[in-house]
């Protein structure tokens, strides 16, 4: 869960932009039909197998739209729900859970999306020592939201923006003139407290990156006999992350071979939703 600092200084202001977004001026549906506060109920209901998570995001919806509503929950983030399982209840004003129950669902879907299908991967890794890493490869504005599911769903971060550490690309090898001359420039600029990760391609690069001085190598997109006579090469002189279009379905060919680490955009790019639905509304005394 997120802590009250966090919350309060980087979520809310996404999630009310999100709410902003989804009203403009009105909810002319809710204050057409219901024109008066009256107090109310919803179920919160499971419609698939999955992950659970985001649920103190999807309350914070509504208890910023109204800070008396109230949520009970009957299962936590990380938890594994089933099909037709009740998961919570929600309290508060009618109106109020009519406005926000879009925007509340869809944090809550996206969010339980990612954590099951980062739990699904981590499952193909148990054992092995290697650490899952997500990417930077996120839904615009929704970065703090995506990354806390992969942790929940036993998936590790990555950097989580351009300020948290120094990972050379392909463009940055291209502008800075060749592998060793960017980790050189990388090793004189960037804060001694920094590790100095490169991406590179072929062997050749790699013992670029190893005679350099490299902290981390990414082997980007290599077939497994380039990432075995790479990891040769490598020896234990810097650790080893492993990157280029790694999921669920393929990601088993790289657990024999002695990496630190495999990082998957598809975590958070790709993950499908988890169904879940608000059902049930009805006045209460």
């Amino acid at each position: 869960m997120y802590d009250q600092v966090t919350l309060g200084l980087n979520v809310d202001p996404f999630i009310l932009s999100a709410l902003k977004e989804d009203i403009t001026s009105e909810d002319v549906s809710t204050n057409s039909v219901m024109p008066d506060s009256t107090p109310g109920v919803v179920d919160l209901i499971c419609k698939e197998d999955g992950i659970i998570c985001g649920l103190q995001v999807f309350e914070r919806v509504f208890t910023l739209l109204d800070p008396s509503t109230r949520a009970e929950f009957y299962v936590k983030d990380g938890d594994h729900v089933e099909n037709k399982q009740f998961v919570g209840k929600i309290y508060g004003d009618i109106r109020v859970l009519l406005c926000g129950e879009r925007t509340a669902l869809n944090y809550l879907q996206r969010m339980s999306g990612i954590a099951t299908y980062t739990s699904q991967v981590a499952a193909l890794l148990e054992g092995t020592g290697i650490k899952l890493l997500d990417t930077r490869k996120t839904t615009p504005n929704n970065r703090i939201f995506e990354k806390y599911s992969v942790r929940v769903g036993g998936g590790n971060n990555h950097r989580y923006n351009l300020s948290d550490g120094v990972l050379l690309k392909d463009n940055h090898i291209g502008a800075a003139g060749g592998v060793k001359q960017a980790i050189s420039m990388a090793k004189a600029y960037a804060p001694f407290v920094r590790k100095i990760e490169i991406e590179v391609e072929n062997l050749d690069m790699v013992k670029e990156a190893v005679e350099a001085g490299a902290d981390i190598i990414m082997l980007d997109n290599m077939t497994t006999e380039q990432l075995k006579e790479s990891i040769d090469y490598i020896a234990g002189r810097a650790e080893i992350e492993v990157s280029g279009n790694v999921t669920k379905e393929n990601i088993a060919r790289l657990t024999g071979l002695g990496v630190n680490y495999v990082s998957s955009g598809a975590l958070t790019h790709s993950a499908p939703i988890m169904d879940l639905s608000m059902k049930n509304l009805h006045p209460v005394e």
